[in-house]
């Protein structure tokens, strides 16, 4: 059986949470660190939304740039809020409701409803798996002569390989990759300043707002912020309603503040940037530095696992809940295997039929407002009323 975190915490048994009954519960066999209450939840929620859009540039230039430098940037900050305050109602819910996968917390939101997000869901799933797919295709081909199929199945196959032990084994993944991002974003930043920060101040200086910096930053947090349902597994190490708000209030500013300093840096290169496929590369080649042109296409791989890995974990914990309904132990790690292979190859077709510039442009955009109407305004009305129903 794979490898499953232990550690639960223990929360009224009063509440009648459809999966509740099947699911196993071990007590606590650690006190949970300060970094799994409240700052692995923000990072696993990074670790999906960043994607191949984001990470590349590609996203930001999509959905930001539009608006000009000083537009997208509100609409950014104002993509941020949203995150934390959605991430802070699921998790303190989630964990109210001892619900550590996304079928057990939509059924609590949504009745009969969740089977239609579950849908939306896996139709959601499959388009990031075909970004991050694509975008690690483009960025091998960058980086050598191999084609960009190479690429997208060096990709699966990692994927496919930390998912296959569970939570244990993406714990342990995020703990790496997202100290090695954020140090190679931190970086970024200071190159960036060094090599091309006056054009930052000219564009922001003489930058028009207009309005749509609001539907923009709507949209792009409406869509992402389902990446809240990947890290559901890990509340289980929250121990008091007070650690699932924090962890939620953190976790936008945790997931948004490398888009920010890379957007910064995009502002200088406006409007010539906007329609370059990968905008990562266009601003490291104006650094001239080969080193860390190969450095940062190196982190964007890792955030590209990183985004693989917690939505097709967030998957397999939600079988795993089925499995043990069905009075099963568990969900082995073959089958976790299986699970991934299906989902990584359907999406490594579709990466290779549309690419990426044409998945994000005509994908993202109408997922927006779908995740809008099935998840944020559901978990915001009908969630919320349900936690001030019950102490913390």
């Amino acid at each position: 059986m794979a490898a499953r975190a232990s550690r639960r915490c223990s929360t009224p048994a009063s509440h009648d949470v459809p999966g509740r009954a099947a699911r196993k519960e071990t007590p606590l066999s650690a006190q949970p660190t300060f970094f799994e209450r409240f700052l692995l939840p923000g990072l696993t929620f990074k670790a999906v939304v960043i994607g191949g859009g984001y990470a590349t540039g590609r996203e930001l230039a999509e959905f930001f740039l539009p608006s000009g430098p000083l537009g997208g940037l509100y609409g950014m900050l104002l993509a941020m809020l949203i995150w934390s305050a959605v991430c802070a109602a699921a998790f303190a819910l989630a964990r109210q409701l001892q619900a550590y996968d996304y079928r057990t917390l939509l059924k609590a939101v949504l009745g009969p409803g969740w089977l239609l997000f579950e849908f939306l869901y896996l139709l959601f799933l499959v388009l990031i798996l075909a970004v991050v797919s694509a975008a690690a295709g483009e960025i091998v081909a960058a980086l050598s002569d191999a084609p960009p199929l190479a690429g997208t199945l060096l990709l699966i196959v990692a994927i496919a390989a930390v998912t296959s032990f569970g939570n244990q084994g993406v714990e342990k993944t995020f703990r790496f990759t997202s100290s090695f991002l954020y140090l190679v974003y931190g970086l970024f930043l200071v190159l960036a300043i060094v090599n091309f920060g006056g054009g930052v101040a000219d564009s922001l200086a003489g930058a028009a707002v207009s309005s749509d910096w609001i539907v923009a930053g709507t949209t792009y947090a409406s869509y992402n912020v389902v990446a809240a349902v990947a890290v559901l597994p890990f509340v289980r190490h929250m121990t008091s309603r007070r650690d699932a708000i924090v962890a939620g209030v953190l976790a936008g500013p945790l997931a948004m503040a490398p888009a920010i300093i890379f957007f910064l840096s995009m502002a200088a290169f406006h409007p010539e940037i906007a329609g370059v496929t990968l905008p990562s590369d266009f601003l490291l080649a104006r650094m001239g530095l080969p080193w860390f042109h190969l450095l940062f296409q190196i982190m964007i791989l890792c955030a590209l696992l990183e985004t693989g890995v917690g939505v097709v974990n967030a998957l397999n914990e939600r079988i795993e809940v089925a499995v043990r309904a069905r009075g099963r132990d568990g969900f082995p790690f073959s089958g976790r295997l299986l699970v991934a292979a299906i989902l990584l190859l359907g999406s490594a077709f579709a990466a290779v039929r549309f690419g990426l510039v044409a998945l994000i442009a005509e994908g993202y955009g109408a997922f927006g407002y779908i995740m809008l109407a099935v998840f944020v305004l559901p978990l915001m009305t009908v969630g919320l009323w349900r936690l001030a129903r019950t102490p913390g």
